[in-house]
């Protein structure tokens, strides 16, 4: 992996701490992160920090997530590396904390990673982040229907997203940011194999082919279910407006 200016070596005086300024505690990486993040494990652990102290505290992450933020969340998203190909260029829509397009840019300096998220308190949360980190991500505010979204960021390689709904919807977002070929790479839980079978018709619909469930693990980290679909050729009044989206939506609450 190459050589990061701010790699462990060089960003671990201040400890692994972040946000944390109350000096919560912190989970310790297991020995699987060292791999996943080689020289920058020093950074995935200010992130860590980060989720542990200041996410914890604006309500960004739930206080059980604490003893779980390596395997379930951190590690977990970093997984989803293995749907991306090198040097592609990665939307996160609906990003929260951060997860999973914060660890992808951890653990894969090549991509170009972009964060979009509606809510200011997160995109405050996430702006600081990347500011300590001194990672090379952007920050959109907006919501991945809305028009200037899609304007500022369209033409993608990669659409992914973790937790943000259900995959008829989801799919609806992500296909107008996509070039033609790339692909919607959403982070599921165990229900994966049922979403897709049941949304199948509507992906279609929507121009995205070979929906699939990849099963991924990052070593000492929960398996990540990847639902993948490729966008071949949408039809136009799907992809600007179709089932699901609230194209022209101006509103920044919750999803």
């Amino acid at each position: 992996m190459t050589e990061d200016p701010r790699s462990e070596t060089t960003r671990d005086a201040g400890g692994a701490a972040g946000g944390n300024a109350a000096g919560l505690e912190v989970p310790p990486p297991p020995a699987g992160a060292r791999e996943v993040f080689g020289e920058r494990l020093g950074l995935a652990k200010r992130y860590v920090g980060w989720l542990a102290g200041a996410g914890l505290e604006r309500g960004l992450m739930g206080p059980r997530e604490r003893p779980r933020l390596w395997d379930r969340h951190v590690l977990n998203c970093a997984a989803a590396q293995a749907g991306i190909g090198h040097g592609e260029t990665v939307v996160d829509i609906g990003s929260g904390a951060g997860l999973p397009g914060i660890p992808l840019a951890l653990a894969r300096p090549d991509l170009t990673v972009t964060l979009v998220e509606p809510l200011l308190r997160r995109v405050t949360f996430l702006e600081e982040v990347i500011a300590d980190l001194g990672l090379g991500v952007r920050v959109v505010r907006g919501r991945a229907e809305e028009k200037a979204v899609r304007a500022d960021v369209g033409g993608a390689d990669v659409v992914t997203s973790r937790a943000v709904a259900p995959l008829e919807r989801l799919a609806g977002w992500s296909a107008p940011l996509l070039r033609e070929g790339g692909r919607m790479v959403a982070l599921k839980g165990i229900s994966a194999e049922e979403e897709v079978a049941r949304d199948s018709a509507a992906l279609a619909r929507l121009g995205f082919t070979d929906a699939r469930v990849n099963v991924v693990t990052a070593p000492d980290a929960e398996e990540t279910r990847l639902v993948i679909a490729t966008l071949t050729a949408a039809r136009s009044g799907d992809r600007m407006g179709g089932r699901g989206s609230r194209t022209g939506s101006r509103r920044r609450g919750r999803r």
